[in-house]
């Protein structure tokens, strides 16, 4: 872990989007294809990539803002937790939605950002916007498949974007140099 905390910022958005699209993939073959104990083990690992991504993006977009970074991270982790306990009142999946408020606050952060595309950060809120469909089915359903198109292209440029590209090392470093300071001239503020 201490090797991946002094990795550069461009090394680990490409773990993060490693992760990702792991997460992706691990998700389709446990949700579509695959039953009995690889669908299980699927489901597992796209958990355990999922907790990992919602970590690595913790520390990727902190420098954005400190707070609403620990906001994603609540529900990145959410996903995890309710998707282990399958919890869906009246039909309405739970991880979903706190997936759609994810996507959203990370494409917020993204957009925010200086060291990634803003059209990532536009394609992710839109991503956020089509899962949040889910919280009625019959509109979910009406909008079948393009709202799940619209998540998964969300997703998946940003996925892709950080596996090839990662972050621009530079840029991140100056805004997570100007959040330092931010952070201690408010500290010696009386």
């Amino acid at each position: 872990m201490k090797r991946i905390r002094e990795a550069s910022p461009r090394l680990r958005a490409r773990i993060a989007g490693a992760f990702s699209l792991l997460a992706m993939l691990m998700g389709i073959a446990a949700e579509f294809g695959v039953r009995g104990t690889f669908g299980s083990v699927a489901y597992i690992a796209a958990t355990l990539c999922n907790v990992a991504v919602t970590l690595f993006f913790y520390d990727i977009f902190r420098p954005v803002s400190r707070s609403l970074a620990s906001f994603a991270t609540f529900f990145g982790l959410m996903v995890s937790v309710v998707g282990v306990m399958k919890w869906h009142p009246q039909g309405v999946d739970i991880g979903l939605i706190d997936f759609g408020i994810y996507c959203l606050l990370i494409g917020y952060l993204v957009f925010r950002s200086a060291f990634l595309p803003r059209i990532l950060g536009v394609l992710m809120a839109f991503a956020g916007l089509a899962w949040l469909t889910f919280l009625s089915q019959p509109l979910a359903h009406s909008l079948s498949p393009y709202n799940m198109a619209a998540g998964v292209l969300g997703q998946l440029s940003l996925t892709l974007w950080l596996l090839v590209f990662g972050v621009d090392a530079q840029r991140w470093k100056e805004q997570a140099s100007a959040a330092m300071e931010r952070r201690l001239s408010r500290a010696s503020q009386p």
